[in-house]
């Protein structure tokens, strides 16, 4: 039987949607092991003189609980 545990995480970056979440998945996988699946929750940006300078993700990644 597999259990898998899930933890939210957030990524910022100042490119693109796409490269937040791989910011957060790079981090998160320098510390987690068997990461297999993420789950976007909400996508928001910062706004700054009418541009966008940051974007942000709220994801949730699931990975494999191991004893």
């Amino acid at each position: 039987m597999t259990i898998a545990k899930v933890i939210e995480l957030v990524g910022v970056s100042t490119e693109s949607f796409d490269d937040a979440i791989e910011s957060a998945l790079e981090t998160a996988s320098e510390s987690i092991r068997n990461i297999h699946g993420i789950d976007v929750i909400s996508m928001n940006c910062d706004i700054e003189e009418g541009k966008i300078v940051r974007y942000k993700v709220n994801l949730k990644a699931a990975f494999r609980y191991e004893k």
